[in-house]
C-alpha cells in the first residue's frame, strides 16, 4: 500500500503536515482567537428552534438571497458590491487562486502573516511569496513595492490586522500596493471587529481588490461562514468555482436567527477590545516579555528570558491553558506566543500561571 500511495499522492502533499487541532476538552482555550462568549440562552433557543426546522433532507439554497440582504445590512456591504458566500473564508481564499492563478502563477504577502495564504498557493499549484515583515514586525513597504515589480503576482493578500503579529497596515500603504499591483488585492478583514477601521465600504469601487470577512471572530466560528464583497465582475468569475451548495443547511438557519440580533456579538467584541488593552499592560510587566501592538482579538507575546517560548508554552499546557505556539514557524516569530484575549476570569488564570511559570 506505502508503495502505491507513494506512486499516486503528490510529492509534496506527502511532505506536508495535516493541521492540528488540539483536544481542548477540560483546557481554558486561548489558542485560535474564537471569542469566549456564547450566545444568550434566549437566542440559543430561537437558534435550536430554526435548526429542527430546517429541511435537512433538501438540498440547502431557498433563501439564499433573504440571507444575502442580511449580511448585507448587518455588515454594511455596499449595494455596488457583489458578494460571495464561502465554508469559511478558507475556502474563499482557495477559490480565489483557483480563478486567478495559472500552475507556477505567484500569490504574495507580507510575511509573517496567515499561513492559509501560503497553504492555499500551495495546494493549487501556485508560487507563495512572503515578504519579510520589519525587525519589528511592521509592513516593509518598500520591500512589499519591489516584490510587486519583480514576482508579478496574480493575487496579493493583505491580512488587516495581520495575523498571527496584530498589526494594522497603515492606510497609505495598503493604498499603494493597490495601486502597484498588477492583479487582484484581497484584504483580509478577519478581526475587523476589534481594528475600528475597515475597507469594506470601499468594496463596490476599488477596481483591483476585495474584501474578505469571517463571523468565527466574533462568536460564530463553529458555523464556518466567511463572505467576499467586491466588484461584481470579479465575484462572477471566482464563483464559477464554488462548490454547489457550499454554505449548509443549518448554517444558513442559524445565520438568518442570529444576524438580526448582531449587536449581542458586537457587545461581545466591545468587551474583548476593553480587556485587550489591560491584559497587554499585565502581560509587559511580567519579566522577560515584550508585548506587540494588537489591533485584532490576541496578543503576539514574545519571551525572553529564562523560559523561552516553547518552554512557556509547554508549561502553561500543563496548567491547562492552550496558546498558540509560533516559536519555529519564523526567525521573526522566536519565542513568540499568540494568545487570545479571553474573559476576564480566563486573563486572570493566564496571568497567574505566567507569573507563577516565570519566577520559577
Amino acid at each position: 500500500m506505502t508503495d502505491r500511495i507513494d506512486q499516486t499522492i503528490r510529492a509534496d502533499v506527502r511532505a506536508l503536515g495535516a493541521y492540528p487541532v488540539p483536544d481542548a476538552t477540560g483546557f481554558i482555550k486561548l489558542d485560535a482567537m474564537e471569542s469566549p462568549y456564547g450566545l444568550p440562552p434566549m437566542l440559543r433557543d430561537e437558534v435550536a428552534r430554526a435548526v429542527a426546522a430546517a429541511p435537512l433532507n433538501r438540498y440547502p439554497g431557498p433563501g439564499l438571497e433573504a440571507l444575502r440582504e442580511q449580511v448585507r445590512a448587518a455588515f454594511g456591504v455596499p449595494a455596488a458590491a457583489g458578494l460571495l458566500f464561502g465554508n469559511g473564508s478558507d475556502e474563499l481564499i482557495h477559490l480565489i487562486v483557483q480563478a486567478c492563478c495559472d500552475p507556477g502563477d505567484t500569490v504574495l504577502s507580507p510575511w509573517p502573516s496567515f499561513v492559509y495564504f501560503d497553504m492555499a498557493a500551495r495546494f493549487d499549484h501556485a508560487r507563495f511569496v512572503g515578504v519579510p515583515l520589519t525587525p519589528d514586525l511592521r509592513l516593509d513597504l518598500p520591500a512589499m513595492l519591489d516584490a510587486i515589480a519583480r514576482h508579478q503576482p496574480k493575487v496579493i493578500f493583505l491580512a488587516l490586522p495581520n495575523n498571527p503579529t496584530g498589526g494594522l497596515w497603515p492606510e497609505a500603504d495598503v493604498q499603494a500596493i493597490l495601486q502597484a499591483a498588477p492583479g487582484l488585492v484581497v484584504l483580509d478583514e478577519a478581526y475587523q471587529p476589534f481594528a475600528g477601521s475597515t475597507w469594506m465600504p470601499r468594496a463596490g469601487e476599488l477596481p483591483n481588490a476585495v474584501v474578505l470577512r469571517t463571523v468565527s471572530k466574533i462568536g460564530l466560528a463553529g458555523l464556518r461562514f466567511g463572505y467576499l464583497a467586491g466588484p461584481p465582475a470579479w465575484l462572477a468569475e471566482i464563483d464559477k468555482l464554488r462548490p454547489p451548495y457550499n454554505l449548509n443547511m443549518l448554517t444558513q438557519a442559524a445565520l438568518q436567527v442570529v444576524l438580526p440580533h448582531k449587536a449581542v456579538l458586537e457587545e461581545q467584541a466591545a468587551r474583548l477590545r476593553a480587556d485587550r488593552g489591560p491584559l497587554a499592560a499585565a502581560l509587559a510587566a511580567l519579566p522577560g516579555t515584550r508585548v506587540h501592538d494588537s489591533a485584532a482579538n490576541f496578543l503576539l507575546v514574545q519571551f525572553s528570558g529564562q523560559k523561552d517560548g516553547n518552554t512557556v508554552h509547554l508549561e502553561l499546557k500543563t496548567r491547562k491553558i492552550l496558546v498558540k505556539n509560533f516559536s519555529s514557524t519564523h526567525p521573526l516569530l522566536a519565542n513568540c506566543l499568540r494568545i487570545s484575549v479571553g474573559t476576564p476570569d480566563e486573563n486572570a488564570a493566564l496571568l497567574a500561571a505566567l507569573r507563577d511559570i516565570l519566577s520559577a
